[in-house]
């Protein structure tokens, strides 16, 4: 029987290697062909994805911002990527691609198979651009997915919104993952040893919807008290106009109140040296893949009690969920951190029963897989 064949859309060519490389592998082991559309590739990108056995293919995507013209360009590129490759299904992740993705493929005659990985900056509500744009996508996701086979959201509150909103009807088909999943033999186990200093790290994007400037300014007051804790930062200095200020976060490095790592491709072993692992996001995340890694690795979390970033935690148990945008409430967690090292033990062990129980990568890539396969009825 021929292969069939399965288009991957990204806005980013590196998370097709890192969050999307084990379902690569999963669909290839099903006898699936697998074709990746994304903008700019590097060549270790295009070698990587060739070592897993896809076919990369580049097509223009302007990442952010709308521009109407090269909108359409990207549209017109899918669509002949689509038809040149004698697609069977696309299977478009991130809000652009979803939305062009499944302009193009619809417009084919070809099933979607659409994964909402998180709403972002644009459903916040924080303000007035943002509300703006929220309605702006709301069209866009309505008339694009209206069409598409399966709906699949890693969180309820996301699916809840689109059905408030009226972006999908009750009648539409959805699903449900737990994120990305993690590779819990790539994210091992490590037991939680009481460090002193007691050790805080915080992985994500440097802007301030991740909630990198609460965590700043927290190192700032907890370093008064606790001189010897250590508040580390992974993440790359991004451009966007909520980045973070660059050089306020190297002075604080300079001063010793905040240890900034940049890019960093061992997180593992940065959380196996961690005692918590921190994310105060007030963006509207789909599940983030930062926390399932803490929960691998056996690391508690401190994370907002938000959309997405909640599902990570069990509060009291493996961590403590705090509200958005509350310094206050966040240091106070931070603190008790610091001051009951004793807890972190037991709260790293149930980070790990929790991670092998719900965001085990084979778990969800086996759900995606079969779901892939109800739609193409094989």
């Amino acid at each position: 029987m021929k292969k069939k064949n399965i288009l991957l859309i990204a806005s980013y060519a590196g998370s097709l290697i890192w969050f999307r490389g084990d379902f690569i592998k999963s669909l290839i082991a099903n006898q699936f062909k697998v074709f990746t559309a994304a903008p700019n590739y590097t060549e270790e990108d295009i070698e990587m994805l060739s070592d897993l056995g896809a076919t990369p293919v580049e097509f223009n995507l302007q990442r952010t911002g709308l521009n109407p013209i090269n909108d359409f360009k990207s549209i017109k590129a899918l669509r002949t990527i689509i038809k040149n490759n004698n697609i069977d299904l696309v299977f478009p992740y991130t809000v652009k691609p979803v939305i062009y993705g499944s302009f193009a493929a619809n417009s084919c005659n070809v099933p979607v198979t659409s994964l909402i990985t998180g709403l972002g900056y644009a459903f916040t509500g924080l303000s007035l651009k943002a509300k703006i744009l929220q309605r702006f996508n709301e069209m866009l996701y309505r008339l694009s997915i209206r069409k598409n086979k399966i709906i699949i959201f890693q969180n309820k509150d996301d699916h809840q919104l689109f059905l408030d909103r009226h972006v999908i009807s009750k009648k539409q088909t959805v699903a449900f993952v737990s994120g990305s999943g993690v590779n819990l033999n790539t994210f091992t186990f490590k037991e939680k040893e009481t460090l002193n200093p007691i050790r805080f790290l915080l992985v994500a994007r440097l802007i301030e919807e991740k909630g990198i400037a609460l965590y700043m300014e927290a190192a700032k007051q907890l370093k008064k008290n606790y001189p010897r804790a250590e508040f580390h930062l992974i993440g790359v200095v991004e451009t966007s106009p909520s980045a973070i200020n660059e050089e306020e976060l190297n002075r604080l490095h300079q001063e010793g109140i905040i240890i900034f790592h940049g890019p960093q491709s061992n997180v593992a072993t940065h959380l196996h040296n961690t005692n918590i692992f921190v994310l105060p996001s007030y963006y509207r995340e789909g599940l983030p893949r930062t926390t399932l890694e803490a929960c691998a690795t056996g690391t508690p979390i401190i994370t907002t009690d938000s959309v997405g970033c909640r599902e990570a935690v069990k509060p009291g148990k493996n961590g403590f969920l705090i509200p958005p945008q509350n310094l206050e409430a966040l240091v106070e967690a931070m603190e008790y951190c610091i001051t009951h090292p004793e807890e972190l033990k037991a709260m790293g062990r149930e980070s790990r029963i929790y991670a092998e129980e719900r965001f085990d990568v084979n778990i969800i890539n086996k759900d995606l897989v079969q779901l892939i396969k109800a739609v193409l009825n094989v």
